[in-house]
């Protein structure tokens, strides 16, 4: 009888301890167990996930109310420093998220932070800063102590990679301050506000922009709407329309907030005339739970009326998730060549889930995605590589015009 007492003494001891857990306890640790079973890409990240909780755990057991718990939460997501990790919650003081909210490019090249690219007709470029400008201070800090805020602390040896991610965070801004760079360019110290930039608001509300340019060549660009399923209908139409043309521009640069394979299978069906393989799969949470591998092959059929003509597709640093599994997927096809500098490297496939107690959603790449050559998507480099968004389309437009497809 005394056995059973104590087992049972212990077994209120635990109940107890889990009802005496706050919310912000109880949904950091459903967040940590989702992530640590799911995330895709820790043997490729170097994030040490368990020192993350060494770290976050005492900072979750005192705080007390939703802001703070939502600062925890995004500085835990810097720890796996891929723009493709994201709440559906920010506060004023929150970085904007990367692609979709920054307009120019930083990457970590000699131990200094260059801009190497800029979104055409958005403030950073309206503002008059160029790529090669060397990017010394953000908002009046150097910029090396500014990126300090969004550095993992769950390890050290910082790569080439960890630092374009925190940089380009950085230089996104928050959404509640305006954003002062301080470059180096031609021995000259220049300061520019591209928030202070007057911009145009744009009106244009459609799916995809569809024209005929020099040369009998055609021209669609879509509106980072690769997630709206009405773009199946409004991209065949366009292509059909546009079936005369000698070749065709496919703008995929401004797709920075990704979509759903069906929208993309829809695409590239367009330009195929047989069933053919895009991209592969690989599922780590199965083999990680009972050390089976698990992963499989993407087909894409033709969709309607085919157009045969050559194609060129556009990418860069804002063609993110399913716009570069749209790329990948064109040149695993051999159908069409692809133009551009890096895309955003984005990992995986996501799936997200909703924390019960503050009904926060959290989205991270469960699946990896691979080239069908077996290169990760995130590596993925254009076969007409340029070095600048600007450069992207006249290249592109070169290249069909003088016809070496």
């Amino acid at each position: 009888m005394k056995k059973y007492s104590i087992v049972l003494l212990f077994t209120l001891c635990i109940i107890n301890s889990n009802n005496a857990q706050t919310r912000f306890q109880k949904d950091f640790s459903s967040l940590w167990n989702a992530i640590h079973s799911g995330f895709a890409y820790f043997d490729t990240q170097k994030t040490d996930w368990k020192h993350v909780k060494e770290i976050y755990q005492p900072i979750i057991d005192t705080t007390s109310n939703k802001q703070d718990f939502i600062m925890s939460l995004e500085s835990i997501i810097h720890e796996l420093y891929n723009g493709h990790i994201s709440l559906n919650v920010n506060l004023p003081s929150s970085n904007r998220l990367i692609p979709n909210g920054t307009d120019l490019w930083v990457e970590y090249i000699d131990h200094q932070f260059i801009i190497t690219n800029l979104k055409e007709h958005e403030n950073a470029a309206l503002s008059g800063i160029e790529p090669g400008m060397i990017l010394t201070h953000y908002n009046d800090i150097p910029i090396k102590t500014a990126i300090k805020k969004v550095l993992p602390k769950s390890f050290k040896n910082y790569d080439k990679k960890v630092y374009d991610y925190a940089g380009n965070v950085i230089v996104a801004g928050t959404h509640n301050q305006k954003r002062k760079f301080t470059v180096s360019h031609n021995n000259k110290t220049l300061h520019f506000y591209p928030d202070d930039v007057k911009t145009p608001k744009s009106e244009n509300t459609s799916l995809l922009e569809a024209t005929v340019l020099e040369n009998n060549i055609a021209y669609i660009k879509i509106n980072n709407s690769l997630g709206k399923n009405n773009l199946i209908k409004v991209f065949g139409k366009a292509v059909d329309k546009l079936s005369e043309t000698k070749a065709m521009i496919l703008d995929l640069r401004d797709t920075p907030g990704g979509g759903n394979t069906t929208v993309a299978r829809a695409i590239m069906g367009k330009f195929i005339s047989y069933e053919q393989p895009y991209q592969k799969h690989l599922f780590p949470a199965e083999e990680k739970e009972y050390g089976i591998r698990r992963s499989w092959i993407e087909y894409v059929s033709p969709n309607g009326k085919i157009y045969t003509k050559p194609l060129a597709v556009l990418v860069g640093r804002w063609t993110g998730s399913m716009g570069e599994g749209i790329a990948i997927g064109f040149d695993g096809l051999k159908r069409g060549k692809i133009v551009g500098t890096k895309m955003a490297g984005l990992l995986g496939a996501i799936n997200c889930f909703t924390l019960s107690e503050t009904q926060i959603r959290v989205c991270l790449p469960t699946e990896k995605l691979f080239h069908i050559n077996g290169t990760p998507r995130e590596d993925f480099i254009p076969e007409f590589q340029t070095k600048t968004d600007k450069e992207t389309f006249q290249t592109g437009l070169n290249l069909l015009a003088s016809g070496k497809q």
